[in-house]
């Protein structure tokens, strides 16, 4: 995995994979997304209103009381505000599922309007947000979905089943990776989702 900048800690679902353990303990800045404070009281500094942080935590609070954004989006900024822009994002999923896919958009938006190299990360794989032309690390057997954000043209090679502009978030999901790694050719951007296991071990 990539080496980060900063982790960004969100409310969700605390991770238990090896793999978001590792980033989390292997990165100098972890920045806690309000309440996750509480499960992660080692972070540097705890983001949002402060409504549900305990006074113990006041020291560290970043306190942002503006409600456009949510807590991942003012975290991202208080990021990008001190130069990390390679972010690890974990506990952004599970819960409301309404949540869960808008965090996993909003990695397409840092990626576009703020120039972060994000990569979000779940008990299962990882999201990637990219553009244009680029190859991936991969393994042979390893699970692999691409979701389009407005590409007229998307080839590939090194997957089991050619990639092309899909139009339905459905169309791009349950590829393979046929070796050690894959290559996608894209005039737009577009999210990889890559898993750690491999086929047997990913549907056990």
């Amino acid at each position: 995995m990539n080496d980060f900048d900063a982790v960004i800690l969100a409310n969700g679902d605390f991770p238990t994979h090896a793999v978001p353990l590792d980033v989390l303990h292997s990165t100098p800045h972890v920045v806690a997304c309000d309440g996750a404070i509480t499960r992660y009281p080692q972070a540097e500094v705890v983001v949002g209103d402060g409504d549900s942080i305990a006074a113990a935590f006041h020291d560290r609070l970043i306190q942002v009381d503006e409600q456009e954004d949510n807590d991942l989006t003012k975290a991202t900024r208080y990021c990008v505000g001190r130069g990390w822009r390679s972010i690890a994002y974990l506990a952004a999923t599970g819960g409301r599922e309404d949540h869960t896919l808008g965090n996993i958009a909003l990695l397409m938006r840092y990626y576009r309007d703020m120039g972060v190299e994000g990569v979000m990360f779940t008990d299962h794989g990882c999201f990637t947000p990219a553009q244009g032309d680029r190859t991936f690390p991969s393994f042979k057997g390893q699970q692999v979905s691409i979701f389009n954000f407005g590409c007229q043209e998307i080839t590939s090679e090194g997957l089991k089943w050619d990639s092309y502009a899909y139009r339905e978030l459905w169309q791009g999901t349950l590829n393979e990776a046929l070796t050690s790694y894959f290559t996608l050719r894209a005039d737009g951007c577009y999210m990889v989702y890559q898993t750690y296991e491999g086929k047997e071990k990913s549907n056990g």
